[in-house]
């Protein structure tokens, strides 16, 4: 199995002067949990390279056993900082695609035509694609052939789970469609949600990412039940 994995390459916080980036753990976690299962996993982002680390998830108190397997793992620490650039890449050539969180997404990739444009090929061939805490936001611009005659994005229809509330969506250009339903609390129970058949997305980063990425890893066409409550 390929997995294509997605990173963002924006590093700053809009206004506020402070630095973002990927979380740390969001893609630790996934990444491990996919190469442990045999999978051969690619890493992209918009510009290619090394992506940027939010420095809140590197600090030790964010620190988890997949963050320091990490840490200690010389291989991936190469491919992250090699990473292919996103308008180079070819969604036939993998079986599912994954999204980790922190701020950056919203900023670029939810913007991003290369990776708009891999997600809505990915769903036509009714192929996963995963996001984790703020990364569902890549979905805000995609849409689904057939499904929307309005042409609107796909996931306003079926709603997906934000990893706290609606306001993390509501950004820089952010504004999240009023028939999304949310997670009332990310320190909560963790939720996973079907986005129109191929897609998933959830919260809890903690626990939300392992649980996504054993759901792209089976390759369902509907996430019926896995770890946590299913939102519809």
């Amino acid at each position: 199995m390929n997995i294509l994995m997605v990173l963002t390459s924006h590093e700053r916080l809009g206004n506020t002067g402070k630095k973002t980036g990927f979380w740390l753990e969001e893609f630790a976690s996934p990444f491990y949990v996919f190469k442990d299962a045999g999978a051969r996993v690619t890493l992209a982002s918009p510009l290619g390279g090394q992506p940027p680390v939010d420095p809140s998830s590197a600090a030790p108190a964010s620190q988890t056993e997949a963050t320091r397997r990490f840490a200690a793992d010389q291989a991936a620490n190469e491919a992250l900082a090699h990473t292919s650039k996103l308008s180079d890449v070819s969604i036939e050539d993998f079986d599912g695609v994954f999204y980790p969180g922190g701020h950056g997404p919203l900023w670029d990739l939810a913007n991003d035509a290369a990776s708009i444009r891999l997600i809505e090929t990915a769903f036509a061939g009714g192929k996963p694609v995963a996001a984790v805490c703020h990364a569902p936001g890549v979905l805000r611009l995609v849409k689904r052939t057939g499904r929307r005659p309005d042409g609107r994005g796909s996931v306003s229809r079926r709603g997906h789970v934000a990893h706290q509330r609606r306001r993390l969506f509501q950004g820089r250009g952010l504004a999240a469609p009023r028939r999304h339903r949310w997670a009332s609390d990310h320190r909560a129970e963790p939720r996973v949600v079907g986005i129109g058949g191929e897609g998933f997305a959830g919260g809890a980063r903690a626990v939300a990412a392992p649980l996504i990425s054993a759901a792209v890893l089976r390759s369902v066409s509907e996430l019926d039940e896995i770890g946590g409550p299913l939102v519809r």
